[in-house]
């Protein structure tokens, strides 16, 4: 069964919208405490949620199985 958020994509990318912007708000503000622990750790989760973001992305994009054996045969050094 497909999760539910990847079969509806307004939630998706509504999701991923607020993900992206909490994370630049995160960095920002990680970046802004300079010198600082904290602004690095701020910074990481930041980076984080930047990358569950583009994961978010490749997860709802996935090729079927037959564009993959199509792109394998015709590319056979792809492996």
């Amino acid at each position: 069964m497909k999760a539910y958020w990847k079969s509806h994509p307004a939630l998706r990318m509504i999701l991923m919208l607020v993900l992206f912007v909490l994370a630049l708000v995160l960095v920002v503000s990680g970046w802004k405490m300079t010198g600082q622990l904290a602004g690095l750790g701020i910074m990481l989760v930041g980076v984080a949620l930047l990358l569950a973001v583009l994961a978010l992305y490749n997860a709802a994009y996935d090729c079927p199985p037959t564009i993959q054996r199509e792109v394998k045969e015709s590319f056979p050094w792809t492996n």
